[in-house]
């Protein structure tokens, strides 16, 4: 029996062996229960075009009170910063890997800011 845990790896597992088969950049997300993190990784997997956080120091004084990067409003400030530094980096077209969250919430978030601000995917 898998535990929760397991049953999200197993998922985020699926979801890039069908991405590494469309020969593109990644946009990669991850989220506990404080911050929420997005990397934009090359085609090959090799190297990390652009990253943002709530965890960077100008995001956490941006937002205020500590403890409030687990918000919605905070995961689309973060998928605004990563859409910029993808573009920045001459990335205009990803595959969304939302690593074996639920598309709702802070995930759904960050993806609809992403492409707002240009991100295709």
């Amino acid at each position: 029996m898998l535990n929760k845990k397991e049953q999200r790896l197993r998922r985020s597992r699926q979801t890039r062996q069908r991405i590494a088969t469309q020969r593109m950049a990644r946009l990669t997300v991850y989220r506990s229960n404080l911050h929420i993190y997005a990397s934009v990784i090359s085609e090959d997997g090799a190297r990390v075009l652009a990253s943002a956080s709530t965890a960077e120091k100008d995001v956490r004084t941006q937002l205020g009170a500590a403890g409030q990067g687990a918000k919605v409003e905070a995961a689309s400030l973060i998928g605004k910063r990563i859409a910029e530094r993808a573009r920045a980096a001459g990335v205009e077209k990803v595959a969304f890997d939302r690593s074996g969250f639920a598309y709702h919430g802070r995930v759904k978030a960050l993806a609809e800011a992403a492409r707002e601000a240009g991100l295709q995917f």
